[in-house]
């Protein structure tokens, strides 16, 4: 899995692409933490367009990094979910918690 990241308006935008696995979901969680660290963002907005594929460990990592964010008073929003990876996030009940949006803009106006 590739993750890059930049910061849009104080918003850390994570671009993951590939398959969200226990493999990148490690990746995922060392790129976010590292990037949270170093740039103190509040909010978090996923861009999840370059991921097909997401199981339990993706959804875990995501999810902790939710936690964390909002225990900074943060949101984290999410973008460009592919279908199937939308139908395992209502089954996972992160549709519940995460606010999804159609584009990164809209997103960011909405912050």
């Amino acid at each position: 899995m590739k993750v890059t990241t930049v910061m849009k308006q104080g918003v850390l935008v994570i671009r993951p692409e590939g398959e969200f696995d226990v493999c990148g979901a490690n990746e995922f969680r060392g790129v976010v933490d590292r990037e949270l660290d170093e740039t103190g963002a509040k909010h978090i907005l996923l861009n999840l367009q370059g991921v097909d594929f997401i199981d339990s460990s993706g959804l875990g990592v995501i999810l902790g990094r939710y936690k964390r964010i909002t225990q900074l008073g943060g949101k984290m929003l999410a973008v460009h979910l592919e279908p199937n990876v939308q139908r395992i996030f209502e089954l996972a009940g992160l549709m519940k918690i995460l606010t999804v949006h159609k584009s990164e803009e809209q997103a960011l106006e909405l912050l």
